[in-house]
């Protein structure tokens, strides 16, 4: 355990030579190492103090449980796989759904939980048997259309935001766009943060930003932490956030590999382990669920540091800002003209993940079993499907995954048995036009 917290100083701790990278285990100075710590909390600043903002829930309470899930993912994979544990956006719709059925934030609070512990049990699963079966249950095709629907579900969210304050909508989905394209290197990654600025910048000259409740908060307390309310209804809504924070710790474990060329395959299970008692934790607490998060890697990328050091960091300041209540209170300020602006872009990007899915992986839409599937599923989780079994409410992302599940391998397996689909060694989906 000593061990795991010593990290070599890189060099002289102050220069980083062209081509060099700091690895997991070493480190810059310390103060150095704060810094990029520091930027690391930027990053996931816009992204994950929108998801509270949009569900209802406190932003210094999910702040508080990104640092203790972030403090836990450390500690789980041994230092040795670095990431931010920041608020996720799957989550979005199915608290949206419970809100729609007015069961309030406590039952959505379980259902976060439940999650949490649905991922956590994932993660021992593949650690002992490993990752192969994720691939056969969901290949690409069927995790491509689940990401998908996700985001694009929440539209009518966004147009509801939006027309709350339409110019300001406009002028925040537009300072969102230009910034993306007008700056380099880190700047235009925290497009998202700075366009959300410049909004709100804007609704305060409209006057359209009320202050009471900054002027009423303290500087230091803690957070709002509210115990989960048990509703086994809900639970449907809940489970395909599995799914997609399957592949986004996928994603992040292969996309680190990939950055400092060492093979994290081994901590993938750790990785959904880790993440899933995060996001119970969080549940359990009253914050959002948590998940890795692209823009700390969109910072690794651009600093070439991938010290664990600097994410202790990250999370320490993240911890400090969660116990200052005055500052969740100016978070909870950000008016609906804002959030419809900057959510028309990320609901848009979250619904764009899953169609980059299917690109990345080369699915072929040719096959009918493909087209198919992902037509079915597209159409179900936009228009919002809905209906309820006795008492237990499903709605479009529900029946969406459920939809996608049965229809791509029951179609499979018919189209095998009477020889339309050839069939293949194991592992190959070729006939179903997956990639190799």
């Amino acid at each position: 355990m000593n061990n795991m917290f010593t990290w070599k100083l890189h060099g002289n701790g102050k220069t980083i030579q062209p081509g060099e990278v700091i690895a997991p285990d070493e480190r810059l100075t310390w103060a150095r190492t704060a810094g990029i710590g520091a930027q690391h909390v930027i990053a996931m600043f816009g992204a994950t103090f929108l998801v509270p903002i949009l569900t209802g829930f406190d932003p210094s309470t999910t702040l508080f449980f990104t640092a203790m899930s972030t403090a836990l993912f450390l500690l789980i994979n041994q230092n040795k796989l670095p990431s931010y544990l920041g608020s996720s956006f799957g989550f979005i719709a199915p608290i949206a759904a419970v809100a729609t059925a007015h069961k309030g934030l406590a039952v959505a609070s379980f259902g976060i939980m439940i999650t949490g512990v649905a991922l956590a049990l994932v993660g021992v699963l593949v650690h002992y048997a490993g990752a192969k079966w994720i691939e056969i249950i969901m290949p690409p095709v069927i995790n491509g259309a689940i990401v998908a629907i996700i985001g694009f579900n929440l539209a009518p969210t966004v147009w509801t935001n939006f027309q709350k304050a339409p110019d300001t909508a406009i002028v925040t989905l537009v300072a969102v766009l230009f910034i993306a394209v007008l700056f380099k290197g880190l700047l235009g990654r925290l497009n998202i943060l700075l366009g959300v600025l410049v909004g709100y910048a804007y609704a305060c000259v409209r006057g359209q930003v009320k202050f009471s409740a900054v002027e009423q908060a303290a500087w230091i307390g803690l957070p709002q932490f509210r115990m989960p309310q048990v509703d086994f209804s809900i639970i449907l809504m809940f489970l395909p956030v599995v799914l997609v924070l399957i592949a986004e710790n996928v994603g992040h474990v292969k996309s680190v590999a990939q950055m400092t060329g060492r093979d994290y395959d081994d901590q993938i299970g750790t990785a959904l382990m880790a993440d899933g008692l995060g996001t119970a934790i969080a549940g359990f607490g009253g914050g959002s669920g948590t998940t890795t998060y692209g823009e700390n890697i969109g910072v690794m990328a651009a600093t070439k540091v991938y010290s664990t050091a600097a994410y202790w960091c990250a999370a320490g300041f993240a911890l400090i800002l969660s116990l200052c209540p005055k500052f969740g209170a100016v978070i909870n300020t950000i008016p609906g003209g804002v959030l419809g602006g900057v959510t028309t872009l990320l609901y848009g990007m979250i619904g764009m993940m899953g169609v980059r899915i299917w690109v990345d992986n080369h699915v072929d839409f040719d096959q009918p079993l493909n087209v198919m599937t992902a037509a079915v599923t597209m159409i179900v989780g936009i228009a919002d499907f809905s209906f309820a079994i006795s008492g237990v409410q499903f709605n479009g992302i529900a029946i969406g995954t459920i939809a996608v599940l049965v229809m791509y391998h029951g179609l499979k397996a018919i189209g095998q048995a009477t020889g339309v689909i050839p069939r293949h060694s194991a592992g190959s989906d070729t006939a179903a036009g997956e990639a190799h």
